[in-house]
């Protein structure tokens, strides 16, 4: 009689946390995306946690809350992943800026060397404090990602838990079975290394404005009919542009210009569909063909002030069905 209670009230307690573990699917996926880099990565990373999750929901004590358990199975999951690889990266990282010619392309680098766009609509809450949701923002831009990876995983957990998620050093501790010294510790260490690693000017994204709506009209214009003089003009002087899988990448909007009139001029007539991605304007980018539009590459756009700063084109077009985007047009 004593199991058949036990056995009824695990059940009841299991019926009622079961659907719970997804009201924090989002969240625990821009943890995981912040921690990883990878798009794909966070996808088995927030299964590989739910799974975990719920085949020890009958151990589940309520010492915790069940987010505070969630982010503990989580952040194994993400240092079990992160042991023994190679840190993700911008071509900005691995070498100086490439002349704007067709040799500059070289052999493309394998999908573990680069940091992959996110859609915010996948990582980001859809409201809530409007501070919290420009942090959130801020820290899934692609500069900053990347600057993560240059921390060690236990550090780079540190950081996001109490930097973007606003943890307190105890908890964190808990979460990570350490002490809060060492806690604090690694996070003064986490600080001072993305200080020599993150550009100190680099572009934190802000709520659209009009004038920057318009500036996003003009470069699908001028994109979109090939109007290369009007491009280069909405660019700042230095301006950058990347192309992973590609280590090339451009400094400058002069060589931008002059690498769409030779060899990107195959992009003439291509079609854009707008999308959010990285806390930044971003576009899905469709290259004209016999067969019709087909996906060529995802442009993510960072915009300083009133003309864009730095344009990534993530040539992976497996990124197109895992963001649910036409396979042609």
């Amino acid at each position: 009689m004593t199991d058949l209670v036990i056995d009824s009230a695990t059940a009841q307690r299991r019926s009622e946390l079961e659907p719970r573990l997804e009201d924090h699917r989002r969240e625990l996926a821009g943890y995981c995306y912040r921690m990883l880099g990878s798009t794909f990565e966070t996808d088995d990373a927030v299964q590989e946690t739910m799974v975990r999750a719920w085949r020890a929901l009958d151990r589940f004590d309520g010492r915790s809350s069940l987010r505070t358990w969630l982010y503990r199975i989580a952040t194994n999951v993400c240092l079990d992943m992160l042991n023994s690889r190679n840190r993700r990266a911008l071509p900005m990282d691995l070498g100086p800026a490439s002349p704007p010619v067709a040799s500059s392309f070289g052999e493309s680098l394998p999908e573990a060397t680069w940091i992959q766009p996110v859609l915010d609509s996948s990582v980001l809450p859809t409201n809530g404090d409007p501070a919290d949701v420009a942090v959130g923002r801020d820290t899934i831009r692609l500069a900053f990602v990347a600057a993560l990876q240059h921390l060690p995983a236990r550090q780079r957990a540190v950081l996001i838990l109490r930097e973007v998620l606003r943890w307190s050093a105890a908890e964190v501790a808990e979460l990570l079975s350490t002490t809060v010294a060492s806690v604090n510790s690694a996070l003064q260490r986490a600080r001072a290394t993305l200080a020599t690693v993150e550009p100190a000017d680099d572009d934190r994204p802000e709520a659209m404005d009009d004038d920057q709506q318009e500036l996003l009209a003009r470069y699908v214009q001028a994109f979109t009919s090939y109007d290369i003089e009007a491009l280069v003009a909405l660019l700042h002087e230095d301006a950058t542009a990347s192309m992973p899988p590609y280590p090339l990448w451009l400094d400058g909007s002069a060589d931008i210009g002059t690498w769409h009139l030779g060899p990107g001029i195959g992009c003439r007539g291509s079609r854009l569909i707008p999308m959010a991605a990285n806390g930044s304007p971003a576009f899905a980018h469709y290259k004209p063909s016999p067969e019709g539009h087909l996906p060529f590459a995802i442009q993510v756009l960072e915009l300083r002030g009133d003309r864009i700063s730095r344009i990534t084109y993530f040539l992976d077009t497996d990124l197109f069905e895992r963001f649910g985007l036409p396979a042609r047009l």
